[in-house]
This record gives structure tokens, sequence and C-alpha cells, in this order.
């Protein structure tokens, strides 16, 4: 794989969000919530770049989903941060 180089000054601000190029890179998948009915899943960034740019920005992935529970349109989308065993860090808001 080639060495992929961020093109941003500040990691993952507002202007300059992670996009499907970084987390195929860091190898991390996709963590998708539904702020309508909680249900949360996770999605593979490989697949999105088939039909999405790589370099499209992963907070703006969830107004392109849809809750497969509900039916909803309200999907926050972020980095799928590896578990790193020790229970929960922070809870989504």
């Amino acid at each position: 794989m080639e060495r992929h180089e961020r093109q941003h000054s500040r990691l993952n601000g507002q202007e300059n969000p992670v996009t499907l190029a970084d987390m195929i890179y860091e190898r991390l998948s996709i963590f998708c919530w539904c702020n309508s009915c909680g249900y949360n899943s996770t999605i593979d960034p490989v697949s999105l770049t088939k039909i999405l740019d790589p370099l499209f920005p992963v907070p703006e992935l969830g107004k392109r989903m849809r809750c497969s529970k509900c039916q909803a349109r309200d999907i926050a989308t972020r980095p799928a941060w590896p578990n790193h065993g020790g229970g929960q860090i922070a809870r989504h808001s």
C-alpha cells in the first residue's frame, strides 16, 4: 500500500475532517449511530470508495444514510476506534 499523507494542518478539525482515504490508511471502520433510535453499526470504508471519492469526509456520510432499524435519516458517523479493553471512554452525545 502506498503512503497516505493528510493534506491538512489540523487533524480532525471541523474544517479538515477525516476522510475515507484516512480511514482506509489507518485500517479503521466507520461507526454509524442512529440519533433517533440508538441503533449502531460499523461499515467498511473500502466499499464506500466504489461510489464516493476517497477524500469524502466521514462526518458527512450520515447525511446519505438511513437507519436499517427505524428508517430515520438522522445518522452520525465517525471513526470506529479500536477497543482498548478498558471499558467505555466517553458517551455518544
